[in-house]
């Protein structure tokens, strides 16, 4: 396993994350799991056998029980490993009980600490942006929360690029401790994160986790353009995370992945997990599974390199157009592009 800093900070994070959204099965997660605690010990520790040292769970996974499960089971080893929960959605009926108010962070803070029986988080994520709170507001509890212990570092969480270069400012502004990371949505289906949020993060020092790094399911080879719809999947059953806009392009990269695969030997998920960990900027990817077979085939994936070729290969037939002002850089301004320009740029320069 490899092991990558977390953006600037001196954390240091296994290339592959568990996430624990399939622990618990309470309410609306039911339809993404239902991984009960000896399940979930099982999971655990075939990833910390693997060198997996990070955790990923949130407060509304299973309205809660995703963090007591995980609470549960590292109980013993809760100062080897490292702990990340999130906070912005709801988590009842009223109208303070979501958001990131004060109020609202630093209640869901002390909650999730006593489900995870813990007295620290090593990183607290803001799950969404709340354009109804100021950002000062914000920004200065989750420094509090650092300065008292209760979180080590913190990040954000599917929020645009603007609004993460406002952070930034504002933190610079008032001097409050910043941000570490961002976690997004980012595979070779859905590469939209390389218009903004990638470059910002490469050129800002932040780092980035992957959520859902198979897409759903969508890029581990079950899916075929003759298998579209498949019984007892989340998309079978209505779930629209990542949405579909071209179910053409998708098979041809499915195609691809899939004869990569076959030429190592492996599944077409180690080939999209290995290839997400490839991309410049990409700290870690958070993986978590239904069944246990799943994710030691995605536990695989830390070993496997893939060829220049290969990367390239899976790159062009995902490649995303090149959007306004980004085409009119390429064709104007190519000679003077930065570093962070280039995560965009730099398969159309290199062709």
């Amino acid at each position: 396993m490899e092991y990558r800093h977390l953006g600037q900070s001196g954390l240091r994070v296994s290339s592959l994350t568990l996430g624990t959204m399939t622990f618990g099965g309470v309410g609306k997660m039911a339809s993404v799991g239902e991984t009960d605690i000896a399940g979930a010990k099982r999971q655990i520790d075939m990833a910390t056998e693997r060198g997996v040292n990070f955790f990923d769970t949130a407060n509304m996974y299973s309205e809660g029980r995703s963090e007591e499960i995980l609470g549960e089971v590292l109980a013993d080893r809760r100062d080897s490993v490292l702990v990340a929960s999130k906070v912005r959605f709801p988590m009842g009926d009223g109208p303070n009980d979501e958001g990131l108010s004060r109020h609202h962070i630093l209640r869901q803070c002390e909650a999730s600490l006593r489900r995870l029986r813990t007295d620290w988080l090593d990183l607290y994520l803001m799950h969404q942006w709340d354009g109804s709170t100021p950002l000062e507001e914000t920004l200065a509890t989750m420094d509090q929360l650092v300065r008292d212990g209760k979180i080590r570092y913190y990040g954000v969480s599917n929020w645009s690029a603007w609004h993460v270069m406002k952070a930034l400012q504002v933190c610079e502004r008032h001097n409050f401790i910043k941000p570490i990371c961002q976690q997004i949505h980012y595979t070779a289906q859905a590469r939209d994160a390389e218009y903004e949020l990638m470059p910002a993060a490469v050129d800002q020092g932040l780092g980035t986790m992957v959520w859902s790094p198979l897409a759903g399911g969508l890029l581990s080879g079950k899916y075929r353009r003759d298998q579209r719809h498949l019984d007892g999947t989340r998309f079978s059953q209505g779930w629209t995370e990542p949405p579909i806009h071209d179910e053409d392009k998708l098979f041809d990269l499915i195609d691809v992945l899939v004869d990569v695969a076959d030429g190592h030997g492996v599944s077409a998920a180690q080939v999209a997990l290995a290839w997400t960990l490839t991309r410049s900027g990409v700290s870690t990817a958070v993986i978590g599974a239904r069944k246990d077979e799943q994710l030691k085939d995605n536990l695989a994936s830390a070993e496997l390199t893939l060829k220049p070729d290969e990367i390239a290969a899976i790159e062009k037939v995902s490649r995303p157009a090149l959007l306004y002002p980004y085409w009119h850089q390429h064709n104007t301004a190519s000679s003077r592009l930065g570093h962070a320009d280039r995560v965009l740029h730099g398969p159309y320069l290199d062709d």
